[in-house]
């Protein structure tokens, strides 16, 4: 295998076109690769990515100030994907016989799944084992070549996945290239077959025109701001315990964390006081401090710390309440678990995804302030509700849209159950990721007719027509043949039996 991916932070395009190259290459083999093969590598990579857990835990130390618990939680994460798609594997790629129709009588139609070629992974830095190897163990399940560049936000797991992937893969079907955005967007040039990419709306839209350009297809999860809906028959000191985890998980850099509350206002005060309370449980239990939990990450850099403390700036500027928390340090990257009110939707923290440890809480009267509220934004990535009224809970899934939804609970939709599709809705995504669909993302389904044996004159189709084909079609479309499927399925029988009596 590879000794070492390379990097390419300085790399020309000629260079990574030549890579491109050889990855493209190597694709048609990989296509035909059988799945035993496959799922052979996703059980060697796995097993990679358990070796490398000291380097894992290192790196995550040092990026975002981790603790070990949420690191193993992204390899937990790794470990399951790889093995769910591994069992599945053979199924998903046999041939799948679809049902016939009166069109087809005789006939077999089937989809036969086959890899699109070359698939592209930017990765982002928030979860960058998770992030940088479960889109692509769907590509590797369809057989197709990869490239993955993580995150420079990121660098010391960007090494960690490279040298991962070095022990399992050979060079030119899984490579792995470190750089800055002007590497993504050399990359970005080059003629892939798929995209995957994590991330915010400004480089989401440089990877749609950059796909464009090759009619290459994507897979974009974009996160924005995701509602929770706490209802007033909602379980408060429950509601107030989970979305405190949800929002300050990760120090609140998670694509899927609730960034505003609309909470009915007969329960606000105390869900205010539960939220708090649970976050002071939770980060600073022993009473000395935020900033001394073990639990609690740091924010990943300058830039972005300065970017969430402007938005808090902004918002109690403007009248927004300090309800709890609000402490913020420069030099430690340090922002503690904190509590709005009293927003006004002018407010910049009010319009743009927060991926912090801030949670904006607004009441509301009636369900159909909610409905607005959120109808005002681009659609969420996720959504969530808490009620125990069963009717309050199917009113609020049947006028919001999300790309996820947990009802009492929050952040638990991902990385949990393989048969769940993840991603977004327009604005905060396009395609599904996880299990079977990460297979299909990065496969072709090629829809298959094969000829059977004519059960009419065969050359009845073709011009100049025939008055008794004219007639046949206008038949047809006045008046349909509705034949039930099981009718269709033994008139088929019968073809096929009859047509194997002729060749004997």
């Amino acid at each position: 295998m590879n000794a070492a991916a390379p990097s390419f932070e300085k790399a020309t395009d000629t260079e990574l076109g030549a890579l491109f190259a050889r990855l493209n290459a190597k694709a048609p083999l990989l296509a035909r690769s059988p799945a035993a093969v496959r799922a052979d590598k996703l059980r060697k990579l796995a097993k990679a990515v358990l070796d490398a857990r000291p380097a894992i835990l290192e790196a995550g130390r040092k990026e975002l100030r981790l603790c070990d618990t949420d690191i193993d939680a992204q390899l937990l994460m790794v470990t399951a994907e790889a093995e769910f798609i591994a069992r599945n594997l053979e199924a998903w790629m046999q041939r799948q016989d679809v049902q016939g129709t009166i069109m087809t009588l005789g006939k077999r139609c089937y989809v036969q799944y086959e890899a699109k070629g070359v698939v592209l992974n930017l990765a982002t830095w928030n979860a960058p084992i998770a992030i940088g190897l479960v889109p692509l163990m769907g590509a590797i399940a369809a057989g197709n070549s990869m490239l993955l560049k993580p995150s420079e936000l990121a660098p010391q797991s960007a090494q960690v996945l490279a040298d991962i992937v070095a022990k399992v893969f050979e060079p030119d079907e899984f490579a792995v290239v470190q750089g800055g955005p002007e590497v993504a967007g050399e990359l970005l040039t080059l003629p892939f077959n798929h995209i995957f990419f994590i991330g915010g709306h400004a480089v989401g839209r440089l990877v749609m025109r950059a796909a464009a350009e090759h009619f290459a297809s994507v897979t974009l999860e974009m996160g924005g701001k995701n509602p929770v809906i706490v209802d007033a028959s909602a379980d408060i000191a429950d509601a107030g315990r989970k979305i405190a985890w949800g929002r300050v998980a990760n120090c609140g850099q998670v694509c899927l964390a609730p960034d505003y509350a609309l909470v009915h206002r007969s329960v606000q005060t105390e869900f205010v006081e539960q939220l708090g309370g649970a976050m002071r449980a939770m980060y600073d239990a022993d009473g000395r401090g935020f900033r001394h939990s073990p639990d609690l990450p740091r924010i990943v850099n300058r830039r972005h710390f300065d970017r969430i403390k402007s938005l808090l700036d902004d918002a109690i500027a403007q009248g927004a309440t300090l309800a709890f928390g609000g402490e913020t340090d420069a030099d430690d990257l340090f922002v503690s678990p904190t509590i709005l009110t009293d927003l006004k939707p002018q407010m910049r923290i009010m319009q743009e995804e927060i991926f912090g440890p801030i949670l904006c809480v607004l009441p509301f009267d009636q369900r159909e302030e909610v409905i607005a509220e959120i109808a005002s934004r681009p659609k969420p990535l996720g959504s969530y509700i808490f009620a125990k009224d069963r009717e309050a809970i199917d009113w609020f899934l049947a006028r919001t849209t999300s790309g996820s939804t947990v009802v009492n609970h929050n952040l638990i939709q991902s990385g949990t159950n393989p048969h769940l599709p993840f991603g977004g809705v327009n604005a905060s995504g396009i395609g599904r990721i996880g299990g079977r669909f990460s297979f299909l993302e990065c496969s072709n389904a090629r829809a298959v007719v094969e000829e059977g044996p004519p059960i009419t004159d065969p050359n009845l189709m073709f011009p100049p027509y025939s008055d008794k084909y004219k007639k046949m079609v206008a038949q047809m479309l006045a008046k349909p043949v509705n034949l039930p499927n099981s009718a269709i399925n033994a008139i088929n029988g019968v073809i096929k039996f009859t047509s194997a009596l002729r060749r004997r």
